[in-house]
Formats: C-alpha cells, structure tokens, sequence
C-alpha cells in the first residue's frame, strides 16, 4: 500500500516536504503551487500528520470502513455450519437463508468451502515396505496401442501417421515390494489363461533368484478374479490380497513402476514399430534390475537390495 502508482503527484517523502515547509513559515498556496497540487491537498496531509504523526502520511488501505448490508458474523458462521455438517450446495443454502446466491457462493470462497472436496480432510499418506524379498508380489497389467509407424509422439503431427486397427499390446508387470525387482512380458490379452500363464512364469523367475513369494497383491480385474488364478495360488500356497476398489494407490508400487516404464522404454525412445519397442524390453528391463538406482532404496539398483537383503536374512 506505501507504493503509489507511477503517475502519483506526492510519494511519502514529498508529503514530508510539505509538512516541513508549512512548519518553516511557508503558506497553504505557497506549498501547493511548488508540488502542483491544490490547497485542499496540502492541508489535507497536514491534517492527517497533525492527527497521526508521520505514519499518518502513509497510503490508507481503499477499502471502506463499513460495508453496508454486511452478513453478519452468526450469518456467516451459519453458512459455514450448513455447509460443512449438510454438505448443501451454495444454491440450497441461499434459499434456506433468504440470501443472494452469488453471496452465498462469495462467502463460502472466502471460508474455503467452494469445493465438497476441501471439506473433508484429505486421507494421510500410507506407506510401507516389506522387509523381506517375496513377502509381497504386485501385479498389475497396463494397455499399449501397436503402430506399424511412429505416431505424433515422434513426428510432432497427427497427420499420416495413425494406425487403425493395430489394436493392442498387453503389459504385464510383476513387482517385488521390498526390492522393486521387476519380471515384465508383453502378452496379447488380459484374459484369466494369459494371466495365470504370466503369474506362474512370474513366480519361476524369482524362485531362479532366490525369492520365493508369500503374497500376491492385485486389483479387482475379472482376470484376477477368476477361479483359474485362485486356484494357481491356493495350489501355491500363495496368500492373494486385493486393493480396495477404485483405489489404484493401493498397487501404489506397481502404479510406479508402469509410469516408470511407459516413460524410460515405452516412450523414451522412438521406436519405429510396436514390435521394435516390444523387442527392446528385454534389455530395458535388464537394465532396471541390474543398474538402475532407486530412491526409495537409497539410491541401489533392485538386484543390489535383493542381495543385501538375502545376506541378512540368511
């Protein structure tokens, strides 16, 4: 506020100056024609310094000292209720208090109530990690579209380069939750065979390693949810844990691990055709296990924590 705009005839200094030279003896009309400014103006800072000192020659906020017609603070505090413990929406509020609807709206923006979903109170973030390798398995399956040539992601076009009909490629991922050691195939289907099929090859792989799984966890898909797959844990003595339904945070380590890998492989290089990018996981996902390092395990790569972890537990 003691910022005055550019075109401003007196800043703080120069109403200083006038108060000054009124106080050596000069006149109102004096002083006025030396800053080009009327009389009224001059007395008026000279009232304002005689009333407040030199604070009083600061700007003055422009807001009115009283608004007439203002809610009332129980009014206020009665919206804020309504909304809160009713959870009503602006327009219902307004008409349950006589009130404008563009009130109603304004004063629940000032409250921060505008949106349903800032009156709930986010959920905290839940994290944790298993100790031990295999304790817990992630499964989860990502869509990718096939091209038989690059797409605008590559040509910076949409023009000429759509590939009708291509139809898609399945990934399939397998994530440890103590190491993020990672087992990936690319299918082409999502359905309960295909399914079965990746998590028994999935399992074999990590027995290879050393791991032996005690847990599955998976979302709610109808290929998970199958007798098949049931059937292949039960057999395995594998425990199967489902997210909560519409809560992809839950499988949150396999949720990364595919955003990981839709950005390192799927979409950082340019693949000329589907099948090329398919071709390249084999070294991608080599890569990852063996020499990628991770945050979240202090900067190791997945195959340096399985042997760490390995070594302690034995």
């Amino acid at each position: 506020m003691n910022n005055p705009h550019h075109g401003a005839r007196l800043t703080v200094h120069s109403r200083e100056q006038i108060v000054a030279r009124i106080a050596a003896g000069q006149s109102a009309a004096e002083v006025a024609q030396a800053f080009a400014v009327s009389v009224r103006t001059v007395r008026k800072w000279l009232a304002r310094f005689r009333a407040g000192g030199h604070a009083a020659l600061t700007n003055r906020a422009s807001a009115p000292v009283r608004v007439a017609r203002r809610l009332s603070e129980a009014r206020v505090a009665l919206i804020a209720f309504l909304r809160r413990s009713l959870r009503l929406t602006g327009a219902a509020i307004a008409d349950k208090l006589g009130l404008a609807r563009s009130t109603v709206a304004r004063w629940l923006r000032r409250e921060g109530l505008g949106l349903l979903a800032r009156i709930d109170p986010p959920e905290p973030v839940r994290r944790y990690q298993r100790e031990r390798p295999g304790e817990l398995i992630h499964l989860d399956i990502k869509k990718l579209g096939r091209f038989a040539q690059p797409g605008h992601r590559v040509t910076g076009t949409r023009v000429g380069c759509r590939n009708r009909g291509a139809g898609w490629d399945f990934v399939h991922v397998a994530v440890d939750d103590a190491t993020r050691l990672a087992y990936v195939e690319v299918l082409e289907n999502e359905r309960k065979d295909t399914t079965t099929g990746f998590l028994l090859r999935a399992l074999r792989w990590f027995r290879a390693r050393g791991i032996q799984v005690e847990r599955v966890m998976t979302d709610n898909g109808s290929a998970y949810r199958s007798r098949r797959f049931a059937k292949a844990l039960r057999l395995l003595a594998i425990r199967h844990i489902f997210t909560r339904p519409y809560t992809p945070k839950t499988n949150g380590k396999a949720e990364r691990f595919i955003q990981t890998l839709l950005r390192e492989w799927a979409y950082g290089l340019a693949h000329p055709t589907s099948a090329a990018r398919n071709a390249d996981l084999t070294r991608w996902i080599d890569w990852f296990n063996r020499s990628r390092p991770h945050s979240a395990l202090n900067g190791l790569s997945p195959l340096t924590r399985v042997n760490n972890l390995m070594r302690l537990h034995s």
